[in-house]
Formats: structure tokens, sequence, C-alpha cells
């Protein structure tokens, strides 16, 4: 086994070492960004405030009940301060509005299953940026073992290029072109370990730690056997494409409802209070009324300056525009698809090449070091097929890392990249349990007391 065979050994052994025992594995990393990040709370509370809507839009088809209290004097001429005070209690509510409570109802819910889609899609964020940060550090590990490999490896040809150089078999030049070559590894050793250093800064962000010792990827993934299948699963899965699904219906109910503004509006009316003040059948002196009324109020707005026309473009406006955003959102993942599939294509391709490439290199370097030792080759020979394993090996290793990323990138790109799909053995959030709890809008009740609960759960009572 030649000295640049042994990459795999020594040098990557030490470093494992110097790591904790058990092995990391690519679902722990994912589990660990999930289970870290802020953008999945974040979404969560934007989700929320959505499902508020929602019961806010129930609100509006109860009945509003009210208290007023009124405490007011007055001055006559004579000098007389007569005062009153009177409280009232009430109550509205609207009967029938021809549909229009019930669209905005209606809206909300579309609101709230697009903010879901949008949910997924920063769980699926923030699973590829673990799957990035897992494969960059692997890749770096691998980058730093290979060229402290190389350093030794040269260190080894320049002794040996010293040596015959005080035989007087080379030259002192022979013996500057290693050092110049050792130097070279060295510079290309410092950038894999900063290299290092930086995924595994990237790794710290993602997943709140530092990456211990990482296992080896798992199997890679199955995936559709064409890609106009792997694109049809994207066009039914994706959250993106769920997300603009939902907005343009929103935006669809959106015109009916602007639309809707123009027609009439009945209302009850019911109020009972009492009124202190004085009273002419008392002599002036001060007595209380009681009171009360019921009634009914049917109105509609005539003309308000062309307000409600503009809010009806304006509504149409925005359908359109949620119309073409669904499809350039279609569009951009079936491009997404295509090129994560090619991707795939041409890591496999450039795997099998880079295999021939270090089987021809290995033989190459192999016969001109013997070359070399019988003095039919130079030094620069040999260093000259040491670098050309030494690029063939590193070509490797970042192919095979690319293949493997292509593979998720796929997943993610077919929106399937996904705790659920991945089976990755956690609890998630749950959007229907808190939507559940305030969908009918409680204050007191079962309800309420349910919506305690769902807050106590999330850490938000």
């Amino acid at each position: 086994m030649t000295p640049l065979a042994r990459f795999a050994g020594g040098a990557l052994l030490a470093l494992a070492a110097a790591l904790p025992a058990r092995a990391e594995s690519l679902a722990d990393t994912m589990v660990a960004a999930y289970r870290h990040s802020a953008l999945i709370e974040q979404n969560r509370a934007v989700l929320r405030a959505a499902d508020e809507d929602v019961a806010a839009s129930v609100a509006a088809l109860r009945p509003v009940i009210e208290w007023v209290a009124r405490q007011s004097a007055s001055r006559t001429e004579g000098g007389t301060t007569v005062r009153s005070t009177s409280l009232s209690l009430g109550a509205q509510l609207t009967l029938y509005d021809f549909g229009r409570s019930q669209l905005a109802i209606d809206g909300a819910k579309e609101q709230v299953l697009a903010t879901r889609q949008a949910l997924v899609g920063v769980e699926q964020d923030i699973l590829l940026a673990a799957t990035v940060a897992y494969f960059d550090v692997r890749e770096a590990i691998q980058q730093v073992g290979l060229q402290e490999n190389s350093v030794d490896v040269l260190s080894s040809e320049r002794q040996a290029a010293q040596d015959r150089f005080d035989v007087g078999e080379i030259t002192v030049t022979d013996v500057a072109l290693a050092d110049a070559q050792l130097a070279a590894t060295r510079a290309a050793l410092a950038a894999a370990n900063g290299q290092l250093e930086i995924a595994r800064e990237a790794y710290l962000a993602v997943t709140g730690r530092q990456p211990g010792r990482l296992d080896a990827p798992p199997p890679l993934p199955n995936l559709p056997a064409t890609l106009d299948e792997a694109r049809q699963i994207a066009q039914r899965t994706h959250p993106a494409i769920g997300q603009s699904q939902r907005q343009a219906a929103a935006a669809e109910i959106g015109v009916a409802a602007a639309a809707a503004e123009r027609n009439p509006t009945l209302s009850g009316t019911a109020s009972v209070g009492v009124t202190r003040a004085p009273e002419a059948s008392l002599g002036g002196r001060y007595g209380s009324r009681n009171s009360s009324s019921v009634g009914l109020e049917l109105s509609q707005t005539l003309y308000s300056g062309g307000r409600l026309s503009a809010a009806h473009r304006r509504a149409m406006a925005q359908r359109d525009q949620a119309r073409s955003a669904l499809l350039n959102t279609a569009r951009q993942i079936s491009q997404q698809v295509g090129e994560t599939w090619a991707n795939i294509a041409v890591a496999r391709a450039q795997i099998t090449a880079i295999n021939q490439q270090i089987s021809a290199a290995q033989q190459a370097y192999d016969g001109v070091r013997e070359e070399a030792l019988l003095g039919a080759r130079t030094t620069l020979d040999v260093l000259d097929a040491e670098q050309s394993l030494l690029e063939a090996r590193a070509d490797r290793i970042s192919a095979e890392s690319n293949l493997q990323l292509a593979h998720y990138q796929l997943l993610a790109a077919m929106g399937l990249l996904t705790v659920e799909n991945l089976q990755l053995g956690i609890p998630t959030y749950d959007p229907s349990q808190y939507y559940n709890a305030v969908r009918d809008a409680p204050a007191t009740s079962k309800q309420g007391e349910s919506l305690d609960r769902v807050l106590r759960a999330i850490g938000r009572n």
C-alpha cells in the first residue's frame, strides 16, 4: 500500500479519537436542528396568529353586549344646577349580511391552511440545512485527513531527496522542488483545517452544538424511477405549491367578500337602562326612570365616494396576483426538481470517472516512483504524479459528498424532506390542536379551559 492510500487511516483515526466516542448519525443531526431552530417556533407563532383570525371572524357573528354609564350636569339661567345619572346595558347582533361574515370566516380558514404549508416549508429548510452541515463537516474532516497524510508522504519524499542529494544522486534543485511541494501541501492543510472550522461553526449554528464524531451516512434514500414522476410528486406535495394554492383560494374568497360589502345588513338591537334626574311630576325632585327597547335595523351603503368599488378592484388584482404566483411557484419547483435530478446524474458520472482517474493516477505514481529510484525519472516527475493522485482523491471526496447531498436536495424539491416522511421518530407540532381550541372564539367555558391546556403545553401560559 502506498503512503497516499493510507489517507483513510492514521490521520482520520487520530482526529476521531479526539472526539466523543458516540457517533452522530445524519438523523441525530436533523433532530438536533429541528429542536434547536427558533425559526420553527417563530412560524408556529405566526400560525397561531392566523388561527386567531378565524376566531375573530367567528366572533363577528355573535352579539356584542356593552354597558354605558353617564353622569352629566347642566346649569340653568337661574343658577340651578341639574345633575343626571344613567346606566344602560345594550346588545347588538348581526342577523343577516348576505354571507359577508361567512366569507370572512372562509377566507381566514384558507389563510390558516396556507400558513400551515409555510410551516412545513420552514421544517424542510431546517432539515436541509442540517443535512448540508452534516455533509460539509464530514467532507472537511476527510479533506483534512487527506492533506495530513499528504504532508506525511511529502515529508518522507523530501527526506529521501535530501538523502539522495547527500550521496550526489540528485541536485539541490530537486531538494528545492520537494521543499516547495511540501510547503504548498502544508498551506493546503491549513486551508482544509480552516474549512473544517467553518463547517463546524455552521453545524453549531444549525444544531446548537459542536459536531461530535460523525457516523457514516445512511443508505441513499429511494427516489422515483423517472424525472417526470419526481416532478408530479413535487406538484402534489411541495409545501410552497400548497401554500400558493391556499393563498389563491383566499384571494378568490376576498373578491366575493369585497362584492358583498355593497349588500345590506340586518341587525337586531336591545337595551335596558335606568336614569336618575329631576322629575316635573315630583316637583323637581330627583326620581328614577327605567327604560327598555328592542328593534331591528336595516342598513346599506349607497355611496362611499368610490371606496367600495376600489376595494373590489383591489381584491380582483390580488386574486390575479395570487394566481400568477401559484403558476410561478409551480414552475420554480419543477425547475428545482430538474436541477437536483441533473446534479445526481452529474455526481454519479463524476465518481465513475474519478475512480478511473485514481486507478490510473495510482498506477502512474507507483511507476514513476520506481523509475525515479532507478534514475529514469526526476524528483519533479514524482512530485507531479503524487499531486495528480492527491487531487483525484480530493475530487472523489467532494463528488461523493455532492451525490449524497443531492439526494436530500431532491427530497426537499419534492416536498418530502419532513420529520414524518423521514421517520425521525420525534414528536412534532400539531397545528390542529391550537386551531381546534380557538376556532369557536372561546372566552371562558370548557373550550376556554381546553385552550388554557394548549397554551400551557407550548409554554405560553
